[in-house]
């Protein structure tokens, strides 16, 4: 461990969990981890290795990687530190939601245990970060919340948004204009999967169409549906 920098160790487990939680198989993999942190297959061969050691994952030889518990409670606070930044940086700070995640991914590594404390009561405990993605509390309790995607409705279909997983900002300007933040109510308009689109419309808004791939990033509440 002390070869390896703690920031390092940090984006590592955090990119891991985050990958088990979009795999259908509960599991990460060299090739989409290598993508998400923008390094070679090498690299992440080689990390994983020394991540095994600290006891922070587990990986087979051709199979998929996952945390260990002392590795998904790591992961777990530095999610909580980053959604905790991106909430201060808009509600406080003024900042666009859709220029937060940079920022906060170079602010989580640099604040201590308490200063996140701190900010979590000054901030009022809140639940969601500024794209609906829920904030784990200081024990790494999360409440995920019953989600499905914006993709899977059906023309007539009426719901809420929860959360907008995309983080590009292009992506998240062209939701802000649109409407499509959480909380907001949308209908179906149409839905053409031969043109790979679906046509929305946010409150009182003009409709909106979104490439079902778009639409796959955008999760509303199941209950509202």
């Amino acid at each position: 461990m002390a070869a390896m920098t703690s920031s390092t160790v940090e984006d590592y487990v955090k990119g891991i969990y985050m990958l088990q939680q979009d795999s259908p198989t509960g599991e990460a993999t060299v090739v989409r981890l290598a993508a998400l942190l923008g390094v070679t297959k090498g690299s992440v061969t080689a990390m994983v290795r020394k991540l095994r050691e600290a006891g922070l994952a587990k990986a087979e030889r051709y199979g998929g990687i996952t945390l260990t518990p002392k590795g998904r409670r790591l992961a777990l606070d530095m999610i909580r530190r980053h959604r905790l930044i991106e909430v201060f940086l808009v509600d406080t700070l003024g900042f666009d939601w859709s220029e937060v995640h940079e920022e906060a991914e170079r602010l989580e590594h640099a604040l201590s245990a308490k200063v996140i404390d701190r900010l979590d009561a000054f901030l009022n405990h809140p639940q969601i970060d500024p794209h609906g993605d829920p904030i784990p509390d200081a024990r790494g309790k999360v409440e995920q919340g019953d989600v499905v995607p914006l993709a899977g409705l059906a023309r007539g279909d009426r719901a809420v948004i929860a959360r907008i997983a995309d983080q590009d900002a292009g992506f998240l300007d062209f939701a802000a204009r649109h409407g499509l933040r959480p909380g907001a109510r949308v209908e179906v308009v149409d839905v053409a999967p031969e043109a790979d689109s679906i046509t929305v419309r946010a409150g009182r808004r003009a409709a909106v169409g979104l490439s079902l791939s778009a639409a796959g990033r955008v999760f509303i509440a199941s209950e509202s549906v």
